[in-house]
């Protein structure tokens, strides 16, 4: 069959990556359909090798391709035209072959391709395109076209170095034997010839899919040529890569080196692929990619260390240039940078300058906040107040003489912006020369650095009464970084100004650190647990290193051993927090302001329970709040008898522990559902509801019950108020009793100095005023030596715990009265209270404390001294005092009628005290 006298030709599609160039063959599997239809051809024809037009089909151009398949451009916006007239050579089933083959393509096809074609419309793309054998009008391209002199030269020397090259990296002899064959026959090869053996070289190699197709889609022998000359090249380029890496390794291998040659290969075949890659993006005609490397788009970057640490030190060197102008830190870089570029990058030197400069160029210098910051904007937003006091009031319940102070300082913020903001504005408005507008807009050398310094507020309060969570909550409402350093059991100074630049593995300290992580010269900075720093030691004393840290005086010059350069710390917000003042040091507790956080009142627990923890509870242990509905009964009996204390963290384990026992009945009941959906019984309702008797069920006995219980009155037994260590308030029982002896006062229960001298005049007044209270006949006789001589024991239980302090005198003194006279006092009455010789009650500290922690005791009835009473109407709640009765003594008269009832000891004579006065 003459090509010339067919005009239409039945057209196979090749599916994605099959490509038939003129004088290749090809085999592919087909179907049963397809089959059927060549036979029909091939009995219509009456040849026994009819001719089909075969065209490739390309892939669908999708997002999620990752072929890097570009089509030729006459395939964008149409089907494809371009393919290649092929002569059916053999059409078998594969059954004769092949007994394990899929019985979708049951038969074997093998083409022979002759010539070029190219569709006179495109091709249809569908889903029954696979399938069909429909006939087409084809054109051929001219068969008497003759390439030119210097195309067919050209052609010849790039196909020659591509067999050279293909023949040397041949494992196998026979296969390097065959391109040695071809080498000679290229070169016998007439010009006329030229674009056939161009045919037969392309799809002898193995080229990408868009070659191949750009290729096919070449009709003139020119272009043709042209384009087998440059994919010949990049072919002997891409095989040239092997032998260059292996050269580039070879020259840099020492005997030193040897250990490292898998190191050096792998980094000279990352350098290849990079370069290859920029190469391809550098071009835009070029393909994405070279046949068989799997690039991504991107080089390995841990792997390339020589360019890593070249951007390494171009970035450094950004920043020290970014650096203000004539600052100290911009001056040391420089010198550091100068020396870091004399030594060697092998020494051990480079390492330690290298890291100095990382510190210093990230460090958040006033120079870098000098530019009006969102930080600023926020401050100058009318709302900010309204915001930031939203913001509190939403993480935290009560807490109000805390909110306030916190307030003041953000109206201070707010206030002075709109200061700066409005003398910048005036200063821009008003026309003067260069040096007058500097002078004006920055009187002095270090204005710019200078801002509103931040307090430095010291939280202290019992365990659980939010300090911590107060400093987020500041930070949130502030919009600045919020950065925490604990400081319980820092024992080395350097923890806090950093390890001098002579140690091995020196840093900076703490602080710094903080600043870096913050990123901005202003953070809220949280020292926590401020009262656990260790004390001064032979590694230096780290509370001293602190008083810089803390003095609004000098932090804006902190000096850090490891920096060595002054840091400005005046804007940073320091919040600290402690359980205790006793043991923080009197310099260090001079520069903070005190703030107490005493703890919280039953009403206040159960609002933060409801607000609070209950949903927190619920979210964490998987149930939703209407599958369990708490009551204020049980909430109340939960705060009472379980979790008497000043914070709320043990209230928290309690909740936890009552939502995982409703967690249990919950899965028992889904699983009871379940079971009487397959029993056709009727199901067991939901109890969501925890009333206050339910609680000991989930929660064991009340912890706190047997104490109230065994609360009661007895002769030489009084109630005194305490504040423990942790800062908690609460209640203990002074307990006196009367044994043979020689007339001397036993004191017990671990008790310090100051609370055994507070003993001793407790006494010497109960003996001066014996008379008077009835306990001997007359006066000048000692109540402990007549009748009969007795000792007198007192007693504070908890002996584990020491207790020492001045505020014990008063309940002393009525435990002496009370075991001398035989009057008890009222189980619901506690007291507190220093006293002198004259009788007069003197006032005492942590009152605020002690009144919370009779009211979680259940104790109504207070004695306290006068001079507290404004302390209790200021800091006391106001329900907390409706629920009480208070009793404002000023001498121990008041205080023994207060405890006993007026009228009860039976004074036998009015005793009027009387002062001298100048």
């Amino acid at each position: 069959m003459a090509l010339s006298s067919t005009p239409q030709l039945p057209v196979l599609p090749l599916p994605f990556p099959l490509v038939l160039l003129p004088t290749a063959r090809l085999t592919i599997h087909v179907s049963r359909e397809l089959a059927e239809k060549l036979q029909a051809v091939l009995h219509d024809s009456g040849s026994s090798q009819p001719i089909v037009a075969t065209i490739p089909i390309p892939p669908p151009t999708d997002p999620s391709n990752t072929t890097n398949f570009t089509p030729p451009p006459s395939t964008h916006t149409t089907g494809p035209v371009h393919g290649t007239a092929a002569r059916v050579v053999r059409l078998v089933p594969v059954r004769a072959l092949s007994a394990s083959v899929s019985a979708r393509q049951p038969y074997i096809l093998s083409l022979h391709g002759l010539t070029r074609i190219r569709l006179a419309q495109p091709l249809d793309l569908d889903s029954q395109m696979a399938d069909s054998l429909t006939e087409r009008t084809v054109h051929h391209p001219p068969a008497d076209q003759v390439p030119s002199r210097e195309a067919a030269e050209a052609f010849k020397d790039a196909a020659l170095r591509l067999l050279d090259r293909l023949a040397k990296d041949s494992v196998h002899s026979q296969r390097k034997d065959d391109w040695l064959r071809i080498s000679v026959i290229l070169e016998d090869v007439p010009d006329h010839r030229s674009a056939w053996m161009a045919d037969v070289l392309v799809a002898a190699i193995n080229c990408d899919y868009t070659d191949k197709l750009t290729f096919l889609a070449t009709t003139t022998v020119e272009d043709r040529l042209r384009r087998a000359t440059e994919l010949f090249v990049k072919q002997a380029s891409i095989s040239e890569v092997p032998q260059k890496i292996a050269n580039v390794v070879d020259e840099s291998l020492s005997r030193q080196q040897k250990e490292y040659f898998l190191r050096q290969q792998l980094a000279a075949i990352q350098r290849e692929l990079q370069s290859l890659y920029t190469a391809n993006n550098a071009s835009p005609g070029s393909p994405s990619g070279s046949p068989g490397l799997k690039i991504g788009g991107s080089s390995s970057e841990p792997d390339d260390d020589e360019q890593a640490d070249a951007d390494d030190l171009a970035d450094l060197k950004k920043k020290i240039e970014a650096l203000e102008a004539g600052s100290e830190e911009r001056r040391v870089s420089i010198r550091e940078w100068r020396r870091l570029k004399r030594i060697p990058q092998g020494s051990v030197e480079n390492g330690v300058i290298r890291t100095y400069l990382e510190w210093l160029t990230s460090l958040p210098w006033p120079s870098a906040t000098l530019s009006p910051s969102a930080n600023q904007e926020i401050v100058k937003n009318p709302g900010f107040l309204a915001k930031a006091r939203a913001q509190l009031d939403a993480d935290h319940f009560g807490l109000d003489q805390i909110k306030g102070r916190l307030i003041e300082y953000l109206a201070v913020l707010r206030l002075r912006s709109m200061v700066e903001a409005a003398s910048q504005a005036s200063v821009s408005q008003q026309p003067m020369s260069q040096p007058t507008a500097k002078l004006a807009q920055c009187p002095d050398q270090n204005c710019a650095r200078k801002g509103v310094k931040g307090p430095v507020l010291l939280f202290v309060g019992p365990p659980g009464t939010g300090k911590t969570s107060l400093g987020q909550s500041i930070a949130k409402a502030l919009g600045r970084p919020f950065q925490r350093i604990s400081l319980g059991g820092v024992r080395d100074e350097a923890e806090i100004r950093g390890h001098r630049r002579t140690y091995v593995a020196s840093g900076p300290g703490m602080i710094v650190q903080a600043l870096r992580k913050a990123g901005r010269i202003d953070p809220v900075i949280l020292l926590d647990e401020i009262d656990k720093v260790g004390q001064s030691n032979f590694h230096g004393d780290p509370a001293a290193a602190l008083l810089e840290v803390l003095d609004p005086e000098q932090n804006h010059a902190f000096n850090d051993h490891y920096i060595n350069v002054p840091v400005d710390l005046s804007r940073v917000l320091f919040i600290c927090t402690s359980n205790t003042l006793d043991s923080i040091s009197a310099p260090l507790l001079d520069r903070c302001e005190v703030v107490e956080l005493s703890g919280y009142t039953y009403d206040e627990k159960i609002h933060i329970a409801r607000r609070y923890l209950l949903p927190k509870q619920l979210t964490a242990n998987g149930l939703s709040e209407s599958l369990l509905d708490l009551t204020d009964d049980a909430l109340l009996r939960i705060a009472t008898l379980y979790t008497r204390e000043a914070g709320v963290r043990g209230l928290e384990r309690a909740l936890s522990t009552i939502v995982r026992f409703k967690a249990v009945e919950r899965v028992n009941h889904l699983d009871s559902l379940a079971g009487t959906e397959r029993s056709d019984a009727a199901p067991k309702e939901w109890q969501s509801r925890v009333e206050g008797e339910d609680v000991e069920r989930m929660l064991g006995v009340p912890r706190w019950d047997s104490e109230e219980r065994e609360r009661e009155e007895k002769i030489g037994v009084v109630y005194g108020l305490v504040v423990t260590g942790m800062g908690e308030g609460g209640i203990m029982p002074v307990e006196s009793t009367a044994v043979p002896g020689t007339g001397r006062l036993k004191l017990t229960g671990s008790l310090g100095d100051v609370i055994k001298e507070s003993g001793e005049i407790a006494l010497s007044w109960v003996k001066a005023h014996a008379f008077d209270l009835g306990i001997t006949a007359s006066k000048g006789i000692d109540p402990l030596k007549v009748p009969d001589p007795i000792d007198i024991h007192l007693h504070l239980p908890s002996g584990a715990q020491k207790k020492d302090g001045p505020s014990a005198g008063v309940a002393m003194t009525c435990a002496l009265v009370s075991l001398l006279t035989g009057v008890t006092a009222s189980k619901d009455m506690a007291m507190t209270g220093e006293i002198t010789l004259r009788g007069r009650v003197t006032p005492v500290g942590g009152v605020r404390m002690k009144v919370l922690g009779a009211h979680r005791a259940k104790v109504y009835r207070i004695v306290l001294p006068w001079a507290n009473k404004r302390d209790v109407e200021r800091e006391v709640a106001l329900e907390v005092q409706q629920q009480m009765q208070f009793h404002f003594v000023q001498t121990i008269d008041e205080a023994l009628e207060a405890a006993f009832g007026k009228g009860v000891l039976g004074w036998k004579r009015d005793v009027m005290l009387m002062e001298g006065r100048l």
